[in-house]
């Protein structure tokens, strides 16, 4: 069992910068891909960004490509995501998840955190 815990979140204006981060105790962190996803009220999940256990392969979703940034720092079983130039349709909660080999889907996720909320007004 891998417990995700998220910090980081808050009420931010657009063009604001924000840093998420999850923490993952334990000895298998390093193991493991690590994703962003966001779910906005009313709307589904959706994939932000993943990163391969070594960091060597990052992905993001085209709607935050350019402007957030994907990081890990395995001594730390820490991975962070980088929000900068913030817009409102960014406003979500934003999830930490953790499973073996990259991925963007939501099911393939075995792991995840309890979310943290991001707000961007306008």
């Amino acid at each position: 069992q891998v417990q995700l815990v998220e910090s980081g979140g808050g009420l931010v204006q657009a063009g604001d910068s924000l840093r998420l981060s999850c923490v993952a105790p334990g000895r298998t962190f390093s193991t493991y891909a690590m994703a962003w996803f966001r779910q906005a009220p009313g709307k589904e999940r959706e994939f932000v960004s993943a990163i391969s256990w070594s960091s060597f392969t990052t992905s993001y979703a085209d709607s935050v490509k350019g402007r957030f940034t994907i990081s890990r720092d395995n001594a730390k079983n820490t991975v962070y995501l980088q929000m900068n130039s913030l817009k409102p349709e960014d406003t979500a909660i934003y999830y930490c998840a953790a499973k073996y080999g990259l991925g963007n889907l939501v099911h393939e996720y075995n792991y995840w955190g309890q979310g943290t909320q991001v707000t961007v007004s306008s």
